[in-house]
């Protein structure tokens, strides 16, 4: 009957312990995204501004790789990486942006005042392409092949650093 006053304890200790082992264990941020090296699926999107196009698959077919940026005025991360994007067009990437949840004013607005880096930008409402690529939030930027097909996923804001890697995985996806 005494022993009944341990198991308490002991399942403390055992959760205890439990919780050590994963603290000590490395940190693995990556997550893999089951559309890498699939191809995007068959999207047609609005224009989210009057001034720019809207966004299709048809867009990523054809040409050079280009990147998939889903995006949203009133994402405080995408306000942060809205000049490495800058910068990217700068070396000739194309960037097709998709503007989830969005109003077509506060895109003209965030454009306005954080440039604008996309020659096509399309309005997604519903969050239906993004749910369908597997991105988990704003803002996700793909690499997209001249076949359509998905080469790589980059979760968050595109930070200076990250510059280099996004242009070699678009120099990647050419072969």
């Amino acid at each position: 009957m005494r022993w009944t006053l341990w198991i308490p304890l002991g399942l403390f200790v055992f959760f205890l312990g439990l919780a050590g082992y994963q603290l000590t264990q490395p940190k693995d941020d990556q997550i893999p995204s089951a559309m890498v090296e699939k191809a995007l699926p068959e999207f047609e999107l609005p224009a989210a501004v009057e001034t720019m196009p809207g966004a299709s698959r048809a867009d990523f077919i054809g040409g050079k790789p280009k990147l998939l940026n889903i995006w949203a005025s009133w994402c405080l991360p995408c306000i942060a990486e809205a000049k490495q994007l800058e910068v990217l067009e700068g070396q000739g990437v194309e960037i097709i942006g998709v503007a989830i949840r969005d109003k077509p004013e506060d895109v003209a607005n965030f454009l306005e005042r954080y440039g604008n880096p996309y020659t096509r930008i399309g309005k997604d409402d519903i969050s239906s392409l993004m749910l369908e690529i597997g991105a988990s939030g704003v803002p996700e930027t793909y690499v997209i092949d001249a076949e359509g097909v998905i080469r790589y996923q980059h979760i968050g804001d595109i930070r200076l650093e990250h510059i280099p890697l996004l242009l070699e995985e678009l120099k990647k996806a050419e072969t």
